[in-house]
């Protein structure tokens, strides 16, 4: 037909242009590269997959940083585990192979189904059946194509949720790791306690074995000591025996020849009886009394072997009372003659008298009273201040510490340095031997009196580890006594007014050094009777524009601004003093000189008990100072001066104690009490007992 070649040639035409040569292809060339590419294309994770897995190790290493920062364990990112890193490896492989074979079965299948581009298949024109057939082929590749597609969204999706798994299981072994590195650790720290408390018990079972050492080298120390001090004990108690023994014998040679001076005594009673006739019988009565009483005492002694200090004490004063009776008959005896004698010369002056009136019959004058006699003018009433001569003596004595204080002025208020060291280390030196003054034993007495002699004699004596001597100023000296005198006077007001029995020992080294050192001991009493006027005794008037305190401070009360010092306070700190006065003037220094003046005496006690009964009594004050005074110096007294000293004691019973009592108001008896309980046991045992405290002959050899 005519219409067909036309067509026929308009192909052929298209067919030889350069455009009708161009091959045909459904895919396109970009397919086909497309294709090429991809069979060269390596299987892989999408990176959806790596950023989530990238994600939760991010997570797993915050929260395993968090809780092992939290336990104190150095931070460790975590590690997949060999195993299942492999496994992951493995799987990829298998996908890979697998879409590798899957694409070179598509580019194969495609290469087959591809038509030549042969001239004569080229020039052919695809029927509307193959255009159709290769339509379903390109929906066919493409719908597989979406099919290959999901499924690998579904592998990627399948492996994402396999590296999930994995980071959780990891985490949960990065969980039991530090949980078991945990119970490791607890484990070794269990076991180092468990180590130190093993070494601890060990130690303890050492210093346990070493006390159980020392407890034993004590025991055996202690034995030895006991050991020693048991023989120290018997050789003690043998030089006691001795010493006891030996002072028996002297005791018994004693009462011997007492009882031979009483007899001999005795044997001068007759002669003097049968001169002044029956007047003199009782000195005979007596005197036998007293010789049958020794010879009691003798008998009695000789049963217990030696006789005892109470004997020898009896029989000396049956002695003493032998002595006084003999005394009073020879001036009886005396007395008696003389009156004999004077009534013969009256006699006989009578007779001449009558013959020479009967011849010349003169008027005799009366007898002048003689050149010698003296008229003593006594004093009527108690006094209200002390005699004459001891005020001057209380003046003298105040000026002396005045006088001594000014000396060492410069002394005591220089500012320099060395000079303020040196007087501290002088007060030390003369203060602490005084305060070590006590009557645990003699030699520890001794050395303190061999110390406080050095001092004031300028040899150098240690004090606080130095060396000191009064020879380092000029004014040292005085400083020292002044200050030695002071603590005296200060224990006595504080040590002894606590403990009475301190009286004696203090006492004993103060009257040995005023003995060597008579300044100090007129310093001693200047700072007692400046402290304790009523040791003059003294009792100062209030003079006028004088103020209640100073008044007080004058009588010896502490005064503190306004404040006084109670009235018990104040009569504690008196009765020290005078207690010390009491015990200071009846002794001395057993290792002194026994002629060497001394600024005490019995003398002064004497003295001091007769002024102050001559005195107006004070409330509470006379009763106390009459009873310490009389319970510390009574029995030295009574043995000095006998029954002169018995009338003064009678006097304060029956006559001056009436004159306390009447001062005394209801609520001061108790000194009263004390004072006439203390008398009347004195006067019906016609005794006055030893004080307490006294040191006897045989503490001076302890």
């Amino acid at each position: 037909m005519p219409y067909d070649n036309r067509c026929m040639e308009t192909l052929d035409a298209l067919r030889n242009s350069s455009k009708g040569k161009l091959t045909y292809n459904p895919e396109g060339p970009w397919f086909i590269e497309d294709i090429q590419d991809n069979s060269d294309f390596i299987l892989g994770l999408s990176p959806q997959p790596d950023w989530v897995y990238e994600r939760l190790n991010h997570e797993k290493d915050s929260s395993f940083r968090v809780i092992h920062g939290l336990s104190g364990s150095p931070s460790v990112s975590p590690s997949p585990s060999p195993s299942s890193c492999q496994e992951v490896k493995k799987e990829e492989q298998q996908l890979e192979e697998e879409e590798e074979e899957e694409s070179k079965m598509e580019v194969q299948t495609a290469d087959e189904e591809k038509p030549q581009d042969d001239p004569s298949t080229q020039t052919a024109l695809l029927s509307p059946h193959d255009t159709q057939v290769q339509g379903c082929i390109c929906l066919f590749e493409e719908i597989h194509r979406g099919k290959a597609k999901e499924q690998l969204m579904q592998r990627q999706e399948t492996q994402a949720l396999v590296m999930e798994d994995i980071a959780n299981q990891e985490l949960e072994q990065m969980k039991r790791f530090d949980e078991l590195k945990a119970l490791k650790q607890r484990q070794e720290l269990q076991r180092l306690r468990d180590v130190e408390e093993q070494s601890s018990q060990e130690a303890l079972g050492r210093q346990e074995k070493i006390r159980e050492k020392m407890r034993e080298e004590y025991r055996t120390r202690a034995k030895m000591r006991e050991a020693r001090e048991a023989e120290v004990q018997r050789q003690r108690e043998a030089e006691l025996l001795r010493q006891r023994q030996m002072e028996g014998r002297e005791r018994l040679r004693r009462l011997n020849s007492i009882q031979e001076e009483v007899l001999q005594l005795q044997l001068l009673i007759d002669p003097a009886v049968s001169q002044t006739g029956s007047e003199l019988s009782e000195y005979r009565i007596r005197g036998n009394q007293l010789c049958g009483f020794i010879s009691e005492v003798i008998q009695a002694s000789s049963q217990t072997q030696f006789p005892t200090p109470e004997d020898v004490s009896n029989s000396e004063k049956a002695l003493q009372d032998m002595r006084g009776m003999i005394s009073s008959m020879q001036q009886e005896v005396t007395q008696a003659l003389q009156l004999k004698k004077r009534k013969e010369e009256e006699e006989l002056a009578r007779q001449q008298q009558t013959v020479q009136q009967k011849a010349n019959e003169p008027v005799q004058p009366s007898p002048a009273p003689s050149s010698g006699q003296k008229v003593k003018v006594k004093k009527e009433g108690l006094q209200t201040k002390a005699e004459p001569t001891t005020l001057e003596r209380y003046r003298q004595l105040q000026d002396l510490c005045s006088q001594c204080a000014q000396s060492f002025e410069d002394l005591n208020s220089s500012r320099d340095s060395q000079t303020k060291k040196l007087k501290m280390e002088l007060q030390k030196a003369a203060s602490i031997p005084v305060s070590q003054i006590s009557s645990i034993s003699g030699s520890k007495l001794r050395e303190v009196f061999d110390k406080i002699s050095m001092l004031l004699s300028g040899r150098l004596v240690q004090s606080g580890g130095k060396s000191i001597s009064v020879t380092q100023h000029p004014q040292g000296l005085d400083f020292v006594c002044f200050k030695l005198a002071e603590k005296f006077v200060k224990q006595g007001e504080e040590e002894v007014a606590s403990h009475h029995e301190a009286a004696f020992p203090i006492a004993i080294v103060a009257s040995g050094i005023s003995e060597l050192y008579p300044k100090v001991g007129d310093l001693i009493l200047a700072h007692l009777h400046k402290k304790c006027p009523y040791a003059v005794p003294f009792y100062p008037p209030m003079k006028d524009g004088m103020s209640v305190e100073d008044y007080q401070r004058v009588l010896g009360y502490r005064v503190e601004g306004s404040t006084v010092e109670s009235q018990d306070s104040f009569m504690k700190r008196m009765s020290g003093m005078i207690r010390l006065y009491a015990a200071m003037i009846q002794l001395r220094w057993p290792y002194g000189n026994k002629q060497a003046p001394c600024s005490f005496g019995l003398d002064l006690g004497w003295c001091w008990l007769a002024q102050i009964l001559d005195m107006e009594p004070l409330a509470d004050v006379t009763a106390t100072l009459l009873f310490d005074f009389l319970e510390v110096c009574g029995n030295a007294l009574v043995n000095q001066y006998q029954g002169q000293f018995w009338k003064l004691i009678l006097l304060i019973k029956e006559e001056y104690f009436k004159r306390i009592e009447a001062v005394t108001s209801t609520g001061q008896m108790g000194s009263l009490m004390r004072l006439k309980q203390f008398l009347e046991n004195c006067i019906s045992r016609r005794d006055i007992p030893v004080p307490k405290g006294l040191m006897s002959s045989s503490f001076w050899r302890s």
